[in-house]
């Protein structure tokens, strides 16, 4: 991610400026709504499960603990693939890797909802968590390249929506096609893949992998006769972005962080309609879906906030605001299970609010923008997927945790775990971007400072 500003190859002033602001608008777009639909297939396990576990012929099988094992198989596959899918795209581009991934995602949910043999689940979710994987890093990469740092923690900050409204929507989609049109979990999985193949067509045809395939040049790369000259072919090897990422200290601290604080996350998305339950047991199957929903919708305003925070508060600092949300994460679950001891479902709505917030606050940050800043233009992505591949490791104890645990203890263990986080985080308090902040870029993206 270069710091000289984006300009068309040919044109009027005007003309390439708008060419510009196009491409901007389009990647941010068909980025956006990629990665909201792989949350589309990534939910509808979670809402199948209170239909799997209240059919005794599936249940029979797919116990409540064999569900936490299913979601941890998932999980480690998710994490092996965040540590590959990076390097590819970093090598190949995003869009090899984004279209197989979401194919391959629609697949493995269409016969998730169609096989017979509930055995064949572990291989299946073990396909979804490889699929899953290529998302994050390489389309990260992919809508950075097209904005500068100065504008970054905004553009990311409104781009991060993306993950909370997929998961703020993923559910209760899946639940209403699984419960109230078609009276089948198995419905859950065979309407998100056929939304996932449908997003797939449309990024085949609206993405690009770089502003140089979308007709952009930088404009230290027009020669004194206009005409641009084509950016030079990376000749690394595909690993190398990798290494490169693990020699970076504070890629390294961002994914301790994250590897500590994600599990929080993924139980609330894995096990919120459980939770519910058990926090108010009569309630219905699709209002103990529609729930935790509050957990996302105050999780869609927590990293456009962020990010704005980060730009113009602290100066393009991205750790001083992922300390202080993890410090309110941590104080949410330590007062989870106390708060919502009433059994009053506004209080239930509440809490998961507070929650959301919080942790879509601090996760946004580390695994996006400060991910994406303190890595390099040869290795972002494969610093995003180090990142998220440590998450995705911490991931796994909340997806499986809770098939083995109730009660509050799980909530302060997490609790207790953002609380190291935000140590580990604090001596990069400090840190800016790698790049630096051209005061030529803000004029070019009409952002006063």
């Amino acid at each position: 991610m270069t710091d000289t500003p984006l300009t068309a190859e040919r044109g009027t002033a005007a003309n390439r400026m708008r060419t510009v602001r196009h491409w901007q608008v389009r990647i941010f777009a068909i980025t956006w709504i990629a990665y909201a639909a792989f949350y589309v297939t990534r939910q509808a396990m979670s809402a199948a499960k209170l239909g799997i576990l209240d059919d005794p012929t599936a249940s029979e099988f797919l116990t409540r603990e064999m569900l936490g094992n299913l979601d941890a198989a998932y999980l480690i596959a998710y994490a092996v693939g965040q540590f590959v899918w990076g390097s590819i795209a970093d090598r190949w581009g995003a869009r090899v890797v984004i279209i197989g991934g979401l194919i391959s995602s629609a697949a493995a949910a269409l016969l998730m909802g169609v096989v017979p043999a509930l055995v064949l689940f572990l291989p299946l979710v073990i396909v979804q968590g490889l699929a899953q994987s290529s998302g994050w890093g390489p389309l990260l990469k992919n809508v950075s390249q097209f904005f500068s740092p100065a504008t970054r923690g905004r553009v990311i900050g409104f781009w991060s929506t993306t993950y909370v409204f997929g998961g703020l929507v993923g559910a209760p989609l899946a639940g209403w096609f699984a419960y109230s049109v078609f009276d089948s979990w198995r419905a859950a999985f065979i309407a998100a893949a056929l939304i996932v193949a449908a997003v797939a067509v449309l990024f085949a045809i609206f993405q690009r992998n770089a502003p140089e395939d979308a007709g952009l040049v930088r404009e230290s790369a027009v020669d004194t006769t206009g005409d641009a000259v084509p950016a030079p072919r990376r000749t690394r090897s595909t690993f190398q972005a990798l290494r490169d990422a693990l020699r970076n200290r504070d890629v390294v601290r961002l994914g301790a962080v994250y590897f500590l604080l994600k599990p929080a996350r993924y139980a609330i998305l894995l096990w919120g309609p459980i939770i519910a339950v058990e926090r108010i047991p009569d309630l219905d199957f699709l209002s103990a879906i529609v729930l935790p929903v509050t957990f996302g919708v105050a999780g869609l305003a927590a990293p456009i906030v962020a990010g704005w925070v980060s730009d113009t508060l602290f100066g393009a600092r991205r750790a001083p605001v992922a300390v202080i949300a993890l410090v309110v994460t941590a104080a949410c679950l330590a007062l989870f299970y106390p708060l919502t001891a009433t059994g009053s479902v506004w209080g239930l709505a509440l809490m998961f609010a507070a929650l959301g917030f919080a942790l879509y606050s601090a996760d946004s940050v580390v695994s996006a923008v400060a991910a994406v800043d303190f890595g390099t233009d040869d290795s972002a992505a494969a610093s995003i997927g180090f990142v998220n591949g440590a998450g995705a490791v911490g991931a796994v104890l909340g997806g499986l945790l809770p098939g083995y645990f109730e009660g509050s203890t799980l909530f302060l263990v997490f609790g207790g775990a953002t609380v190291v986080a935000a140590l580990i985080l604090a001596p990069s308090w400090n840190r800016m971007p790698s790049e630096p902040i051209d005061e030529k870029i803000v004029a070019a993206e009409g952002v006063a400072r």
